[in-house]
């Protein structure tokens, strides 16, 4: 299904990790390597689909993860662009703590944050030196799938190293897509000082740009033909995560119009206002999400689900210029995950003790591109 439709290049890269990855004494071959940069296609969008062909009922809901803001113009402090993502998951998972920077024989210089052995960011967060900078977050409880479509992950890696433009982006995102990991992309052009925003779903997507003003992504599709053709989601139920946060979004943005700047980003992502209880309480609600902390499942299948938001990264555009960003590991706000302690406290997460690291509090770092890691 995959490889028929990954480019040469992208092939070319695969096959390369997996014989360095041989060469070092792991055994991985270049088609456990594709299987893995499509897992997020395979497990969350192909497998659900196929599910519904022998099984009646609602396919499987993809999972809600990640808070992101881009606003520019009068909305922010220097009038250009500032952008913020955080990334939520189970604590169990693949931590995506890798910053890649990429120099590629043609086309644009990378800096992203990734997982190793992917040749897409996933997460997804990325710079280039095109002077573009992005982010998504996930549609949440998206149907669709198509098995003859180009997989997001090698459109994605195109997209981001090609083009020279928000259009060109979005233009390579969209031919042949598959439906897989359907996203909201947040895009900023530090050279244009323009910000947009692709709703990608299968049938349908939504293309918006503008040089004033601000985007938000909460895994609410905002297009209402995606939303209603294509999700089986409500934008009004605010005591789901998404809803709430969607809300939060929005009182933040015009509290702190023509204020925005790398400080606030941070303050945004790290936040823990409850729009449903109305007041500060870190939980699956909030921006930075704490599901661990929450008894209410809200949308997840039981309370004190172990997940909620892994990092934060926030850039603008003179940072963006520079191919640089700012970022910290663990949680948004910085309070620490005790794999020890939760588990005490939630023993039918027992199940999970081999798999559980802890995350703790880790300060705010600044990433470029050319540093090297000291030996």
């Amino acid at each position: 299904m995959f490889v028929p439709r990954i480019d040469a290049e992208n092939l070319a890269e695969i096959g390369g990790i997996a014989a360095g990855a041989q060469a070092a004494g792991v055994n991985v071959s270049r088609d456990d390597l594709i299987a893995y940069n499509g897992i997020i296609e395979l497990s969350e969008y192909w497998w659900p689909t196929e599910l519904k062909k022998i099984k009646e009922g609602p396919a499987p809901p993809v999972r809600e993860s990640c808070s992101s803001f881009v606003a520019t113009g009068s909305w922010t402090k220097g009038g250009n662009f500032v952008l913020g993502h955080n990334t939520m998951q189970g604590y169990g998972d693949v931590f995506p703590n890798l910053i890649q920077d990429i120099v590629p024989s043609r086309g644009h210089r990378i800096l992203w944050q990734t997982t190793p052995g992917w040749i897409h960011s996933g997460t997804d967060f990325f710079l280039t030196s095109a002077g573009i900078a992005g982010s998504e977050t996930t549609i949440g409880d998206f149907e669709g799938f198509d098995t003859n479509g180009v997989p997001e992950f090698v459109r994605m890696r195109r997209a981001t190293q090609d083009a020279g433009s928000l259009d060109e982006w979005c233009d390579i995102m969209k031919r042949h897509n598959n439906g897989g990991y359907a996203n909201a992309w947040l895009l900023g052009d530090a050279n244009t000082r323009e910000i947009a925003r692709l709703e990608l779903g299968l049938k349908y997507s939504a293309w918006e740009k503008k040089r004033d003003g601000y985007f938000i992504g909460s895994n609410v599709a905002e297009d209402r033909r995606i939303l209603l053709m294509e999700t089986d989601r409500k934008d009004t139920g605010i005591r789901l995560s998404s809803v709430a946060r969607r809300v939060r979004w929005k009182q933040l943005m015009r509290d702190y119009a023509g204020k925005i700047d790398i400080a606030l980003a941070k303050r945004f992502e790290a936040d823990h206002f409850d729009t449903w209880r109305g007041k500060t309480m870190p939980g699956g609600r909030t921006l930075c999400g704490h599901f661990d902390l929450d008894p209410e499942p809200q949308g997840h299948d039981v309370p004190f689900d172990c997940s909620g938001t892994v990092d934060a990264k926030v850039v603008d555009a003179a940072m963006a210029k520079r191919l640089a960003f700012e970022a910290r590991w663990g949680s948004a706000c910085g309070v620490p995950f005790r794999a020890g302690k939760f588990l005490a406290s939630h023993p039918q997460f027992e199940w999970l003790t081999d798999h559980l690291r802890d995350r703790p509090s880790q300060p705010w770092t600044t990433f470029h591109a050319g540093e090297t890691s000291p030996k």
